[in-house]
């Protein structure tokens, strides 16, 4: 027993050498430490805390000889950029996510058999938290992660007046008759929220204004869906749903946040079009200063008065 409790938190290369059924080589990452704001308390947000990876990947001996040929074997680089990777794709509440994307991300790798996943945080108390996982590419849908790429969908902001416009239903019928699916995105409503008095809380209230907003589209038109993550959306679009956009969770996780506050609907829209690679924006029934448009995004504009869109 008191050796089973040494190897449960023995590095990840003992544990992996302690369980393996046939021959392997391994390549490892010990105590490799970055700072990344991850958490799911509050008190975890708009803050960045070191978190220690140690990671362990198993690999089938080479046949023939390896010629001091990098290309033949698993770099040292793939593991720390397939961290950096996920680190830099969205923030995440859970230890257990990333573990499992980073490891998941090894596995693509043609050499890679099994990996083990360690990762604590360090700046929780006087004591390490963390997780391990261990993941074979027997066990792993590889599959899935060669994912079918998301279509690049048309964005639609509609100010407060277009929500109200008679021509509302005919926009959304011109819309998804067109090639690109429909993502519609929305600003708060014309009533002022609540005030806080507190940067990061009126942030999230002001937010839930919009999905607020949103909701109240939703009821307008039936076909339209409240979409608040990337899973959901990249579905969505490959299924032919319209989605109107609820952004507190995209917004509140992205690595490199919207430089818009919620309060401008339009830049705050643009800002996720740029995240989603849309093929264009329509703007109807606002005003968007070009400077808020991501690089090469088309933009077009139409007014609350025009039935027939650009």
């Amino acid at each position: 027993m008191t050796d089973d409790i040494r190897l449960a938190f023995a590095h990840p290369s003992e544990r992996a050498e302690a369980s393996s059924t046939t021959p392997c080589d391994r390549i490892s990452l010990r105590d490799y430490v970055v700072e990344v704001e991850i958490g799911a308390f509050q008190q975890e947000r708009g803050t960045l805390q070191r978190v220690r990876f140690n990671v362990v990947v198993e690999v089938l001996p080479l046949t023939g000889p390896i010629d001091d040929d990098v290309d033949r074997i698993l770099s040292y680089d793939k593991v720390t950029e397939a961290i950096g990777f996920e680190l830099e794709a969205e923030r995440l509440n859970l230890l257990e996510t990333l573990a499992a994307r980073v490891a998941e991300r090894i596995l693509l790798e043609p050499q890679a058999e099994r990996v083990f996943v360690r990762i604590e945080k360090l700046d929780r108390g006087p004591f390490a938290l963390g997780v391990e996982i261990v993941r074979a590419r027997d066990g792993v849908d590889l599959a899935g992660q060669d994912h079918v790429p998301a279509p690049h969908p048309r964005l639609v902001f509609l100010s407060n007046a277009a929500i109200d416009a008679p021509y509302l239903s005919g926009w959304i019928d011109q819309l998804s008759a067109r090639d690109a699916p429909l993502i519609i995105c929305v600003g708060p409503a014309d009533q002022p929220a609540p005030q806080a008095g507190n940067a990061l809380t009126q942030r999230r209230i002001d937010l839930l204004a919009i999905e607020q907003n949103a909701w109240t589209l939703a009821a307008r038109d039936r076909r339209c869906t409240v979409v608040g993550t990337r899973t959901e959306l990249d579905w969505a679009m490959k299924n032919d749903q319209i989605c109107i956009w609820a952004p507190s969770k995209i917004v509140l996780d992205a690595v490199d946040g919207p430089a818009a506050g919620p309060q401008d609907g339009a830049a705050l829209a643009a800002w996720f079009a740029g995240q989603m690679m849309a093929k264009e924006m329509l703007v109807i029934g606002a005003e968007i200063s070009q400077a808020a448009l991501p690089g090469g995004l088309s933009l077009r504009r139409a007014d609350i008065t025009d039935p027939i869109l650009p």
